[in-house]
């Protein structure tokens, strides 16, 4: 009877260590293909604050380059030089996952 307890739960701590592994590599595969998404937002411009300084901080997350990012911001505010002003508000975009 001892050795039936045992068996069942060798087989039970087997069976599930088996059954994660599956879990893990079918979560894993979620991932493939993954493209991240890219979100827009609007911010209250602060005293100090650049095109330049905004673009450091949101470039990074899009794979651009910071010069980039600065004529993406031009462009999507409709800004012909990079003078901003403090108090005034910017759309700026981000990446985020969704899931």
């Amino acid at each position: 009877m001892k050795r039936m307890l045992v068996l069942a739960v060798m087989i039970m701590v087997l069976g599930s260590g088996f059954c994660g592994g599956i879990l893990m590599n079918a979560q894993a595969d979620d991932h493939v293909g993954y493209e991240p998404v890219i979100f827009y937002k609007s911010i209250e411009i602060q005293e100090g604050d650049t095109l330049w300084g905004i673009a450091e901080e949101y470039a990074p997350e899009l794979d651009l380059k910071t010069a980039e990012y600065v004529e993406q911001l031009k462009q999507m505010n409709s800004l012909r030089e990079d003078t901003i002003h403090a108090g005034c508000h910017l759309t700026v975009m981000y990446s985020g996952a969704v899931g």
